[in-house]
């Protein structure tokens, strides 16, 4: 009797390549790779004509959808529900929901646009640079102007793709600080770079509009804001009106004041989802350009220790907003080792990012850049 040798092909795999070694038609490794690479989607809120006609396209191509078990008896007015299927597949339901009552020629376009969503090719490494006296990490320890140049050089040494400057700390249980004094330490590192001539993005970690504006008249290329736009109703207007700038919205549940306290969620990934997915449609109704957008699901800013690793096993389905995500993870407390010194935690912290970077993350936020850079470095 012959004996079969099976081997399952696991979710990162190469698809395109698999099918070239095993001797498939090139002409055609393109189109059949959608074959073989599976999607499932959330789609939320459908009335019951949209879910039952939804479900009957799926099945029609050999996908599936699942919905509301009362959905059939219209015993409820809409249903949350899961499509699941190959690219191919989810293009075919698209291309079928297009000629479909009821307004699903939008999901059909939904759904084709992100089915085709591109995969980033490579990890960007945002360096952080705090200059501040009570950041969680190195609070201090770059606040006088000479040592935090000096962190600034080794950081582009050690090979940052970005630097990320603060002068506010964020940390639980920490209190604004007002514009004034973040721009007292922020204005000469800034007047430094661009009279030096330092040819590296710059993103300012600031909630304050004011500071946010000034920097970017200094050069600055990325705003972080850490509140979402929750802080300065202004800072929208400011990032539209510098069509050039880039914004990191985050969730964050709470303020640094009282986000800490007892954080709790019904369901953590759709509740950060649909607020992120809110931020953005914010953020565009303002006039900031989609591509100018990165989302940040927040660790640590209003998460418990398992909301975290729940962020981190499932940060993929944040792109289906169509931004790119960043996730800083680097030293904060979800690693359990609050009396560890700082080299041993970015040694966890680099066990937790290599999952994100083998999974092509579009950035990380770090302070050991050397060490995130040489594992990124290995990976080729």
């Amino acid at each position: 009797m012959h004996d079969f040798l099976i081997k399952e092909l696991s979710n990162n795999t190469n698809i395109e390549k698999e099918l070239e070694n095993i001797g498939f038609d090139k002409t055609y490794i393109q189109k059949a790779s959608a074959k073989f690479e599976y999607k499932t989607f959330k789609i939320f809120s459908l009335t019951l004509p949209q879910a039952n006609i939804l479900k009957q396209t799926a099945l029609s191509v050999g996908a599936d959808c699942a919905t509301h078990r009362e959905t059939i008896t219209g015993k409820i007015e809409t249903t949350d529900c899961i499509l699941g299927g190959s690219i191919s597949q989810i293009q075919k339901i698209s291309a079928k929901l297009q000629h479909q009552p009821f307004g699903l020629k939008r999901l059909a376009e939904l759904l084709d646009e992100k089915s085709k969503m591109s995969k980033t090719s490579k990890t960007q490494i945002m360096g952080i640079l705090n200059i501040t006296t009570n950041s969680f990490s190195d609070g201090g320890k770059y606040f006088e102007f000479e040592e935090s140049i000096k962190h600034l050089h080794q950081l582009i040494q050690d090979g940052a793709d970005i630097i990320d400057i603060g002068a506010e700390s964020t940390k639980p249980y920490s209190n604004a600080i007002p514009a004034e004094k973040q721009l007292e330490k922020l204005i000469p590192v800034l007047k430094y770079i661009k009279g030096n001539n330092i040819n590296i993005p710059i993103s300012i970690d600031t909630r304050s509009a004011k500071t946010a504006q000034k920097c970017i008249e200094l050069g600055a290329n990325i705003i972080n804001d850490v509140s979402g736009f929750d802080y300065d109703e202004k800072m929208p207007d400011i990032i539209a009106q510098n069509p050039h700038i880039k914004i990191i919205l985050q969730h964050s549940k709470g303020t640094p004041e009282n986000m800490q306290d007892s954080p709790y969620y019904e369901n953590l990934i759709d509740e950060i989802y649909t607020n992120l997915k809110f931020k953005v449609d914010l953020a565009i109704s303002a006039g900031i350009k989609k591509e100018n957008i990165i989302i940040d699901p927040g660790i640590g800013f209003g998460k418990t220790k398992e909301n975290n690793l729940e962020i981190i096993r499932r940060w993929k389905e944040f792109k289906t907003i169509g931004c790119p995500v960043l996730i800083g993870l680097s030293r904060k407390s979800m690693l359990g080792m609050p009396d560890a010194e700082n080299n041993e935690k970015d040694i966890y912290t680099l066990a937790l990012n290599s999952i994100l970077i083998n999974q092509n993350i579009d950035y990380i936020r770090v302070h050991n850049v050397k060490l995130h850079k040489t594992f990124e470095n290995i990976l080729g």
